[in-house]
């Protein structure tokens, strides 16, 4: 599994599930991130050293999309640990508890149905990231709507 997640709200904004370890489905879940948000600015993007995340072809399609790379010096989890924690939860809750699972497709239908919406999370507030998210742009919206009636 790999997930990319915007650290603001805890929202999982790409992944792909696969039963290897290539550099493609990362790439996968990159650009699923890339075409859901275009992020502006400097966005720094925290991985692992997973031979994956530090390959060539990760790394020019970071820099293509403006992201700068931060990998984590080996036997640390500073750079990573939200990743962790979001990794551990799904396991636990999901892979874990509703396993075995029949097949790859099976995890995919399970993974997009929790993603977000069902995984409840206590550094937002005891709500779902998609909540915390659409909560905060709502607050957002409503200042600037106050903030220009004035």
């Amino acid at each position: 599994m790999a997930f990319i997640i915007d650290v603001f709200a805890r929202v999982i904004v790409g992944w792909r599930v696969s039963s290897t370890a290539h550099t493609d489905f990362v790439l996968d879940a990159l650009d699923q991130t890339l075409c859901q948000r275009r992020p502006e600015g400097k966005v720094t993007h925290h991985s692992d050293r997973g031979c994956q995340y530090v390959s060539i072809r990760y790394t020019q399609r970071l820099a293509e999309a403006g992201l700068v790379a931060s990998v984590g010096s080996v036997g640390d989890s500073y750079d990573n640990a939200l990743a962790e924690t979001i990794n551990g939860l799904y396991k636990t809750e999901l892979i874990y508890r509703q396993g075995p699972w029949k097949n790859r497709e099976a995890v995919e239908l399970a993974t997009l149905k929790r993603v977000n919406h069902r995984q409840i999370l206590s550094s937002i507030g005891n709500i779902p990231p998609a909540e915390a998210e659409a909560r905060f742009y709502a607050q957002q919206k409503s200042r600037a709507l106050a903030a220009w009636f004035r």
